[in-house]
């Protein structure tokens, strides 16, 4: 019997479909795991399982509680070292950049004054990022320097996680995004998200559309993957007139939208994916 530690915050859609499918598995059982239920001694082995499979919605509570699983030698997916790199921004951007693999660019700021400064020298329009979030929540275009000042103002006031200053290149996209999935060394499947606003989420509106996984895209959202550490990952990409950019890589992809859209069932593929790396 193959034990899955099944950690999650609450059971949206995505995880309902990948519980589905994990029951249809001969000689799996599934130990559900609530992220806010559980405290855990970091001296003794947490829940006795052969993979923790990491479905927190909560970035800190996610990452730290596979940390206490991989030290009592439980493998995660995706691994405590994979979530960091994508659940930090400026991490992912540093990783892609050292990787060769294009991506907006970015400055980094940690005061005020110099956050202007990086804004002006980045020029305008360009876009004021938290380092930490998902969702497109408490992204800012930025027009002009009024907006500029204004904005680094509030800022620095909402405390110490919102003094680190990203500010990323703005990518005139064609009204449209791409969010591909990969799962291991296979880029599955992707979609168009589509919005008439600058934020293409479809947590935030914008609508899917089936995107055909060409040669080109699927070498540059392998190469991406590859760079964080790999495993089950959606990758956001830009389109502009020099080809295809990597803005952000997400370690705990929504899926819900995609698998009509695509046509493959992406949590069957995900949970193979899973079982395997229990079975190893």
């Amino acid at each position: 019997m193959t034990r899955i530690g099944f950690l999650y915050t609450r059971l949206r859609a995505e995880e309902k479909y990948l519980l589905d499918e994990f029951e249809k598995q001969p000689d799996v059982e599934v130990v559900r795991i609530n992220d806010g239920d559980h405290y855990f001694d970091i001296h003794q082995a947490p829940e006795q399982v052969d993979v923790l499979f990491e479905r927190s919605i909560s970035y800190s509570r996610g990452l730290y509680i596979s940390r206490i699983f991989e030290a009592h030698g439980i493998p995660v997916v995706n691994s405590s070292l994979v979530a960091e790199r994508c659940g930090d921004k400026y991490v992912t951007s540093q990783l892609l950049a050292k990787n060769g693999i294009p991506t907006p660019r970015v400055f980094m700021a940690f005061d005020e004054e110099s956050a202007l400064q990086a804004v002006e020298a980045m020029g305008y329009p360009c876009v004021l990022k938290p380092v930490v979030g998902s969702w497109g929540r408490l992204l800012a275009k930025v027009d002009n320097r009024h907006m500029a000042e204004s904005l680094i103002e509030h800022k620095a006031t909402l405390g110490v996680n919102h003094q680190v200053f990203y500010i990323q290149e703005y990518i005139h996209k064609p009204g449209r995004d791409i969010r591909a999935f990969v799962v291991g060394e296979e880029c599955i499947a992707a979609i168009y998200r589509s919005s008439e606003n600058w934020i293409t989420n479809t947590a935030r509106g914008g609508v899917a559309t089936n995107c055909p996984v060409t040669p080109e895209i699927a070498d540059l959202c392998q190469r991406a993957a590859r760079a964080v550490g790999g495993g089950l990952l959606a990758l956001d990409l830009f389109e502009d007139e020099d080809g295809f950019t990597i803005n952000e890589i997400n370690h705990t992809m929504e899926f819900r939208n995609s698998i009509t859209t695509t046509g493959v069932n992406i949590p069957q593929k995900m949970i193979e994916y899973v079982l395997a790396a229990a079975r190893t």
